[in-house]
């Protein structure tokens, strides 16, 4: 059987920061990342293939508000549902073509994907994850007087802020399991999974948002993968990341990930879930994470650039 690699695109690999998402960009960004994934495919590897969807699921909502008194509400769980068919067609289709022009024949299939979460996690009692886009004063004015959380960040706008708990367990993690042994590439557990908790012994959707590296590394260790890939929008992992003693690591041991993380290097809204998640992948298999760029995903590979996160 082929080795597995779960690689996980960042946001910025689909849309790049401070840009205007439309769906033409996206195309034209997931192409790019796609050639990357290009690289594993051609190598013998079987992937999954999971995502970001910060401004998607943050877009539904704004169509959602606007539409208030003409379609019916949509709850965040069902957006997050959204966002991974719509992410999840165009990654299908960009890879689609990526792989039929290099002659390579391998079907691809998006699983809507859901995420057990604990119903009594604390991170429901305090929204922290900013999604979609900034917000002027007059657009966030309707949201703040219905009481929905957000967070203001000068020069730029408001922002819807959700709840973000843990995840536990992929749901349809035999599913995904079962697919690539027939390899075929899935994409799934979109923008983090759809959060749901369980109620005597039945599934619920929960108004929350995932993080999408935490998710990764959870689907990562059900279907066993191989090799954990958390692309983002730097090639290294840097310790006093812009600051004066900034460093690039080539490599860091599980150890000294937990070092460098208790004293505050790696951010909890940027690097930290993605040093995390790396963390708790090597530590439950004793194989290798790597965080890099898509651009850098073939060196990285060959452990010549990249974070390359150890035993």
């Amino acid at each position: 059987m082929a080795p597995l690699a779960l690689v996980a695109l960042g946001g910025h690999a689909i849309l790049p920061k401070d840009m205007a998402p439309t769906i033409g960009r996206q195309f034209v960004y997931t192409r790019r990342a796609m050639r990357r994934v290009l690289t594993l495919v051609k190598g013998g590897w079987s992937v999954v293939l999971t995502h970001g969807n910060g401004p998607q699921v943050g877009h539904i909502l704004i169509r959602a508000e606007a539409a208030r008194r003409q379609a019916y509400p949509i709850p965040l769980s069902v957006a997050v549902a959204e966002s991974e068919g719509e992410i999840g067609y165009v990654i299908q289709q960009s890879l689609y073509n990526e792989l039929t022009f290099a002659g390579i024949h391998r079907p691809i299939v998006t699983v809507l994907t859901q995420v057990l979460v604990d119903k009594d996690d604390p991170a429901f009692a305090h929204p922290s994850k900013p999604i979609g886009p900034f917000l002027t004063d007059r657009e966030a004015a309707p949201l703040r007087r219905r009481g929905v959380p957000l967070i203001h960040e000068e020069g730029r706008g408001w922002r819807r802020l959700v709840a973000s708990p843990r995840p536990l367990q992929i749901i349809e993690r035999d599913t995904v399991r079962r697919l690539t042994e027939a390899e075929v590439i899935v994409v799934a557990a979109g923008g983090g999974g759809i959060p749901v908790v369980e109620e005597r012994g039945r599934l619920k959707g929960a108004d929350a948002v995932i993080d999408k590296d935490l998710a990764s590394t959870v689907l990562a260790q059900s279907v066993r993968a191989d090799l954990l890939l958390l692309l983002t929008d730097v090639r290294k992992v840097a310790l006093d990341y812009k600051k004066p003693g900034h460093r690039d690591l080539d490599s860091m041991t599980v150890a000294q990930a937990q070092e460098y993380h208790a004293a505050g290097h790696f951010p909890p809204g940027s690097m930290g879930p993605k040093v995390e998640g790396a963390v708790q992948f090597v530590m439950a298999t004793g194989k290798r994470a790597i965080i890099t760029t898509p651009e850098a995903l073939a060196p990285a590979l060959a452990g010549r650039d990249g974070t390359q996160v150890l035993p």
